[in-house]
């Protein structure tokens, strides 16, 4: 979500209280601003401040792009935030389900055992817990966990290397 000061003629009520928004988990300055990442009950919420007068007289840059109704729907979400009122879960495109969770937590573990330099038999005994990792060569090429293990490694790099921006996305 990206903040900026409102124009003039605008009535806004109230500058934005930094208290109101929630646990700060990351603040970074750059050259076109300040990015906070804020922590609540419902998720996380990114939020890029142009300037200090963003946060005195709030307006709201909606890109009117493929993720619009997307980010409408955050800003929604904020703006009952700020107001006090109960503001819910994020939209579904933005929550994860439980099966995606434990997916990508088995994605992470396999990255990191392959970034190890471990192998596919690695990540079939340490992320999938196979005995099929123990056995002779013969029996482990053929074996479904050396598939699933491959598979692993290969959906864990695609991951890492920019697929994570899915996620954002809410696909």
């Amino acid at each position: 979500m990206i903040l900026e000061p409102a124009p003039p003629g605008f009535d806004i009520p109230r500058s934005i209280d930094r208290s109101a928004f929630g646990q700060s988990l990351l603040e970074q300055p750059d050259a076109d601003g300040r990015e906070l990442v804020i922590a609540d009950g419902s998720g996380e919420l990114h939020v890029r401040l142009r300037d200090e007068q963003a946060a005195l007289r709030p307006a709201v840059l909606l890109p009117l792009d493929s993720m619009g109704e997307l980010r409408a729907d955050v800003v929604l979400h904020f703006a009952r935030r700020l107001a006090g009122q109960r503001s819910g879960l994020l939209p579904a495109a933005l929550r994860l389900t439980s099966f995606q969770k434990r997916r990508l937590i088995q994605l992470l573990h396999a990255f990191d055992v392959h970034d190890l330099g471990g192998g596919p038999r690695d990540v079939a005994a340490k992320v999938l817990a196979s005995e099929h990792a123990q056995r002779r060569s013969v029996e482990w090429k053929d074996s479904h966990a050396r598939r699933k293990a491959n598979r692993l490694i290969h959906d864990s790099i695609a991951l890492v290397e920019r697929g994570y921006l899915k996620l954002l996305r809410g696909l």
